[in-house]
């Protein structure tokens, strides 16, 4: 058998002239003479001695996170430490993913090096063969489903690996394995929840070889960064703490950011292999126009396309020379394409995980590719520095409130903290709620202070506009305290901008300033609503 290729839920292949094509349910174990075995690095050999030697040396239930730059091979690191892992402990590894395309990829990594392995995806209901396979790949959503309806669904398992750690959709599935052994795998050990810190969940952080090592040691290409300043006025916060699609939809569809994306592409790019990010459909949409216009060679992709027109575009970007991708999302984790020559972020994010994830796309080294370029339309750079620079990923883990407040500066915070958003099912429930987003803490302080009274009166006044905005919305005093916890993230926003406008911004001060804000509040609205 020979001229095998994957498509889908089909398998071809050519025998004696002859095209023959098999219908298979779920991807299992697929022969390793079909893929080459990828053979480590010596970094990436030292990497899985060091973390199996961490895993034998701990007792059962220890944790690990292990932190890797995008393009340092984690799927080839962890799917080395599941084989060595069984090749020890004889006991069966699941590794869990939150894309499709990840639960495939790994299974063919697994299977490169002789492990059997089966992907349990939606049209797998029940496990009467697990005895088969040493190791199980599944995404979160259909794993807990299963789980759900019987918690033996899988059993045997010593090591739980989960790709993406950063994510926290895992959370749900770690209840259902005890006396084992997690290890969590990311490029940016920061929880994509702030109020979920990973910490909670790893024991230790391990970090792998920093963005700047793994360039001087020719196992990353190199990032040359060109930045334009952007006025980035209109962009509103959501309540997940980045930039809102519906307006940065609306500041990167107008035609002064559509004309310095072109002028900049123009520029630094123009013939080159470019994969364009944006944060919306309707700014992707707007780019893939103008540069049709222009004539360059450009497509358009996002997450309501078919996998069918997925894999003809993704075709014609790797086939094509000079090629323009401009997409959505879906191309941040799980996309692996060498040839790209340059990243435009035509996006602002607050997100240090999605930064590194987009610029990360381009890295890949190739033989004749050191370098790629970075074009940051979003004042990204100025946000949270070079693609490049040292982190101190130990902090990171360890204190993530004050290691991001110390990335995001006080201008940023201060500058679009008047244009917060709400998240979109509180404010349904809310008779007016322009009444909290156009509340801004920094403007109602500095008019305290020219009216010369104390600066804390900005807190008394922003707890009244709270108080009208409950009491309006609420029957009684417990539809009130409900409202009251469901508006904690304004409160904690409204606070953290206070200290930083009186520059003292400790944890311990605004843990005291929220639990005195909120008690007062209760107070109020006991005092005020029925009881019934």
């Amino acid at each position: 058998m020979n001229n095998l290729r994957i498509t889908g839920k089909y398998f071809y292949f050519k025998y004696k002239g002859r095209i023959f094509a098999k219908i298979i349910a779920i991807l299992t174990m697929i022969d390793q003479s079909l893929f080459e075995e990828k053979k480590l690095y010596p970094f990436q050999k030292e990497v899985v001695e060091e973390i199996i030697s961490n895993i034998d040396a701990k007792d059962e239930n220890y944790n690990l996170l292990f932190q890797l730059p995008t393009g340092g091979g984690k799927t080839v690191i962890f799917s080395n430490i599941a084989k060595e892992y069984i090749k020890k402990h004889n006991k069966k590894v699941l590794i869990l993913t939150h894309r499709i395309e990840l639960c495939v990829q790994t299974s063919k990594q697994l299977s490169t090096l002789g492990i059997k392995n089966k992907v349990i995806n939606s049209l797998v209901k029940h496990l009467d063969d697990q005895m088969e396979f040493d190791t199980f790949t599944a995404m979160v959503e259909t794993l807990n489903n299963r789980l759900q309806d019987d918690k033996d669904f899988i059993k045997d398992v010593g090591l739980v690996i989960v790709d993406e750690a950063h994510n926290n959709s895992f959370r749900k599935i770690f209840q259902y394995f005890k006396n084992v052994n997690i290890l969590g795998v990311t490029a940016t050990p920061l929880s994509s929840n702030k109020a979920l810190p990973l910490n909670d969940n790893y024991d230790e952080l391990i970090v792998g070889h920093s963005i700047k090592s793994l360039i001087e040691n020719k196992y990353l290409a190199d990032a040359e960064t060109f930045t334009y300043d952007v006025n980035l006025h209109g962009l509103k916060i959501g309540s997940n703490g980045d930039f809102t699609i519906s307006s940065s939809d609306k500041v990167y569809s107008n035609y002064f950011m559509q004309e310095k994306l072109l002028f900049a592409y123009e520029e630094i790019a123009i013939g080159r292999k470019t994969l364009i990010f944006n944060s919306g459909i309707e700014s992707s949409r707007a780019v893939y126009t103008l540069f049709k216009k222009h004539n360059y060679p450009i497509r358009h992709l996002d997450s309501t396309y078919s996998d069918t027109d997925r894999k003809d575009i993704l075709k014609w970007f790797k086939e094509t020379k000079g090629a323009v991708l401009t997409s959505v999302g879906i191309l941040t984790t799980g996309f692996d394409e060498p040839t790209v020559e340059t990243i435009i972020l035509n996006r602002a994010t607050r997100s240090l995980t999605l930064y590194h994830q987009m610029i990360g796309r381009g890295s890949r080294i190739l033989k004749n590719k050191r370098s790629f370029q970075v074009i940051d339309l979003g004042n990204n750079v100025r946000r949270f520095g070079y693609w490049q620079e040292y982190i101190d990923w130990q902090e990171a883990f360890q204190y993530p409130d004050r290691f991001l407040e110390a990335r995001l500066s006080e201008v940023d915070d201060i500058l679009f903290e008047a244009e917060y958003e709400l998240v979109r099912s509180l404010k349904s429930k809310l008779i007016n709620p322009d009444k909290i987003e156009k509340f801004s803490m920094k403007e109602v302080y500095e008019k305290c202070i020219e009216e010369g009274r104390k600066g804390k009166d900005a807190v008394d006044i922003s707890m009244d506009n709270h108080f009208e905005v409950i009491v309006e919305n609420s029957e009684d005093v417990y539809d009130g305290l409900n409202l009251l916890q469901e508006l904690q993230d304004d409160v904690e926003r409204r606070l953290k901008h206070y200290t930083k406008c009186i520059t003292k911004a400790t944890d311990s001060y605004l843990k005291w300033l929220m639990e005195t804000y909120n008690r007062q509040l209760t107070q109020k609205l006991r005092a005020k609503l029925p009881a019934e």
